[in-house]
C-alpha cells in the first residue's frame, strides 16, 4: 500500500516535468528561427550533448531510486518484524506509525491504531498522568528518555511495559514526533515480584530468626549462669569430695594397716597360717618352724596320726626364702604307693623300662626341683629305695630307671613319719645313715590330747569351714559340748576332730552345733566302744529315735519330731521305714 503511494507521486512528477520542457522547447524554437544556419548547427549540436547527458542522468537517478525502493522495503520489514514494539507519536500522543510487533503488543491491528491516543491503553489513571509528564520531558530536554507503565491490550488483559523515547524533528523542521520502543517487561516484573516477596519473606523470617536468636540467647545466658553455679558448685561439691576421700583413705590405710596387725596378733596368739592354736606344745612348734624354714636344711617331722604333720609341711614350705617359695611343693605318701612304683614315683622312668611303662614319666625329684619334696610316711619306704634317697639327699643327682644319664636336681627335703625311727633302725628295717640325713631338725607335732586348750579355737575353725561349705549357719557352741570334747583323749588327734565337727554341723538343726558322738571316760585310757566306730547313718538313726521318743512319737504337727527334725512327715516316715524304726 505504501509502495504504490509512492509510485502514483513518482508519475505526477514526471509528468509536469515535461510539460515544463516543452514549454521551454516552444520557446527555443522560436529562438532557433532567428538564429543562421551555422548557429544553429552548433546549437543542435549543443542540445543532443545536454540530451545524452540528461540522458544518462536519468539513468542514474533511476538507479539510485531503485537501490532508494529496495533499502526503504528492508527498512520496512526489518522494522515490521523487529523484536520489540516501535511507535510514533505526535506532540499531543497520538499514534502516527506502529509496526506489526507494537500492534500485537496491544493486540489490535495497525491500520486500527493510527491516529489513536496512546493513553487509551494505559490501564491506570497514575500512569496516565506519568505518560503525560512523560511526553513533556521528551519534548523539552535532548536524549533518551525512560518510563514504566502498566498497558492494557484490547481483550483487557494487562502487561507491564517499558517505554524509550527520543524527540526527532520532520524535515520541513517544524512539527516534533516522538519515536518510542516498547518492551513488554511482564516477566521481569512477575521476577521482581516474587523476588520482593521471596525478599520480604526473608526478612520476615530474619527478624523472627534475629527475634529467636534474641530469645535463644538469653536463654543461653541463662542456662550458662545456671551452668556456671552448678560449676562452682561441683568444684566446692569436688573439693569437699577430695577431702573427704583422702580423709576416707586416711582411715581405710589405718583400718588396713590396723587389721593387718590384728591379723598378724591373732595369727601369732591363736594360729599359724594353717596350724590353729596357742597352747605352750603348738607355740613351740610354731617357733622350731621360724627357725628352720628360711634355709635349705632338710627337716624331719614326727607325731601320731592327724597330728597335722602335713599342714606344718607347708608351713615350712611357705616360710622359706623366696627363691625356695617360687618353685613348688611335691608331696609322696609313701606308704600310699605299692612298693614297686615308690622308686619310679620318686626317680622316673623311661618308656620300656619294665613291662607296661609305654611312656616315659618324670619322676617327682624332677618335678620338685627348685622347690620342696615332701615325703610322708617316710617310714614306710622300702629298704632297698633308701639308699638311693641317701644318695640324691647327699649328693642331689639320679638317674630315671630305664636311663644311664645322671640327673641333678635342688630339692629341699621334707619328711614325715609317726613310726619310732629309732627303734626302726635298731630293728634292721631303716637305713641309720638316712635317719641321720633326715633327722637334722626334727619337730615334733604334740598329739591333740596335750594341747586341749586349743580344742575350742579348732572346734571354732572347723564349724566356720563346714558352715561354708555345708551352707548351714551354726553360730553358737554350749559349753557342755565344748567340756565334753576337751576330756576326750582324741586318738585320732586333730583329723577326728574335724571329722566329729563336720558331723555334728550336718546333724546339727538350727544355729546350735550339736554334737551327738557319745564320748565316754574309759576312752582316756584308750578303750574303744563299738559306738565311737558308729557311721554317719548310724548316728542320724539314733537321733531321729531319740526326737521321736521324746514328741511321744508324733510325726506331724508344730510340736511334731518331723517339725523339730526339719523334714516333711513324708520324707520322715520314709527313713523311718529305712531304717527300721518303730514303735515299740
Amino acid at each position: 500500500m505504501k509502495k504504490s503511494a509512492l509510485s502514483d507521486r513518482k508519475t505526477n512528477g514526471l509528468d509536469v516535468l515535461r510539460q515544463k520542457a516543452e514549454q521551454k522547447l516552444r520557446t527555443q524554437i522560436e529562438r532557433l528561427q532567428k538564429l543562421s544556419s551555422q548557429d544553429i548547427r552548433d546549437l543542435v549540436h549543443e542540445l543532443g550533448t545536454h540530451q545524452i547527458e540528461l540522458e544518462m542522468q536519468n539513468e542514474e537517478l533511476r538507479r539510485a531510486q531503485e537501490e532508494l525502493e529496495a533499502s526503504r522495503s528492508r527498512y520496512a520489514e526489518l522494522y515490521d518484524f523487529a523484536p520489540v514494539g516501535y511507535f510514533t507519536f505526535d506532540k499531543d500522543g497520538l499514534i502516527r506509525e506502529v509496526n506489526l510487533t507494537g500492534a500485537q503488543l496491544l493486540g489490535i491491528e495497525r491500520g486500527l491504531l493510527l491516529n489513536k491516543p496512546f493513553v487509551g491503553f494505559i490501564a491506570e489513571a497514575g500512569d496516565r498522568e506519568i505518560f503525560s509528564k512523560y511526553r513533556e520531558e521528551i519534548l523539552q530536554k535532548e536524549g533518551k528518555h525512560t518510563c514504566e507503565l502498566g498497558l492494557k491490550r484490547k481483550d483487557g488483559t494487562l502487561f507491564y511495559a517499558q517505554l524509550q523515547s527520543i524527540e526527532k524533528e520532520d524535515i520541513d523542521g517544524k512539527a516534533s514526533s516522538i519515536r518510542t520502543a516498547i518492551f513488554d517487561i511482564n516477566d521481569r516484573k512477575r521476577a521482581e515480584e516474587q523476588r520482593k516477596r521471596a525478599e520480604e519473606a526473608l526478612q520476615k523470617a530474619h527478624g523472627e530468626l534475629e527475634l529467636r536468636v534474641e530469645e535463644r540467647s538469653e536463654d543461653l545466658i541463662t542456662a550458662n549462669e545456671q551452668l556456671s553455679q552448678e560449676i562452682e558448685e561441683r568444684k566446692r561439691t569436688e573439693d569437699s569430695l577430695g577431702s573427704a576421700y583422702a580423709e576416707i583413705k586416711q582411715l581405710k590405710d589405718r583400718f588396713e594397716a590396723e587389721n593387718i596387725y590384728l591379723k598378724q596378733l591373732i595369727d601369732r596368739e591363736y594360729n599359724f597360717g594353717e596350724i590353729i592354736g596357742r597352747s605352750h606344745a603348738i607355740q613351740y612348734v610354731f617357733f622350731r618352724v621360724e627357725q628352720v624354714a628360711p634355709q635349705d636344711t632338710t627337716v624331719l617331722l614326727l607325731g601320731e596320726t592327724g597330728t597335722g604333720k602335713g599342714v606344718v609341711a607347708r608351713a615350712v614350705y611357705s616360710r622359706s626364702s623366696p627363691a625356695r617359695r617360687a618353685g613348688p611343693i611335691i608331696t609322696v605318701n609313701c606308704s600310699a604307693l605299692p612298693a614297686n612304683l615308690i622308686e619310679s614315683e620318686l626317680f622316673g622312668r623311661e618308656k620300656g623300662a619294665f613291662t607296661g611303662s609305654s611312656e616315659r614319666q618324670i619322676g617327682r625329684f624332677e618335678l620338685a626341683d627348685k622347690g620342696t619334696l615332701f615325703l610322708d610316711e617316710i617310714g614306710e619306704m622300702p629298704l632297698e629305695l633308701q639308699t638311693k634317697l641317701l644318695r640324691v639327699i647327699q649328693d642331689g643327682e639320679f638317674e630315671r630307671l630305664g636311663s644311664p644319664k645322671t640327673i641333678k636336681v635342688n630339692v629341699r627335703i621334707i619328711a614325715s613319719t609317726n613310726r619310732n625311727l629309732d627303734e626302726a633302725v635298731r630293728n634292721g628295717t631303716f637305713r641309720e645313715d638316712l635317719f641321720y640325713r633326715l633327722n637334722v631338725f626334727p619337730i615334733t607335732i604334740p598329739p591333740l590330747r596335750q594341747r586341749k586348750e586349743d580344742i575350742p579355737l579348732l572346734v571354732e575353725h572347723f564349724v566356720a569351714k563346714f558352715n561354708k561349705k555345708i551352707g548351714k549357719k551354726i553360730e553358737t557352741i554350749s559349753k557342755d559340748t565344748l567340756d565334753n570334747l576337751q576330756e576326750y583323749h582324741w586318738p585320732g588327734n586333730v583329723r577326728e576332730l574335724e571329722s566329729v565337727i563336720e558331723r555334728a554341723v550336718i546333724t546339727s538343726q538350727g544355729t546350735s552345733l550339736q554334737v551327738l558322738d557319745r564320748f565316754e571316760s574309759s576312752r582316756k585310757t584308750g578303750e574303744q566302744e563299738t559306738q565311737d566306730g558308729k557311721a554317719l547313718v548310724e548316728l542320724e538313726r539314733d537321733y531321729i529315735l531319740q526326737v521321736l521318743q521324746k514328741t511321744g512319737w508324733r510325726i506331724e504337727g508344730k510340736n511334731g519330731a518331723a517339725a523339730i527334725l526339719g523334714l516333711h512327715p513324708s520324707t520322715l516316715r520314709g527313713r523311718m521305714r529305712k531304717d527300721g524304726i518303730r514303735r515299740s
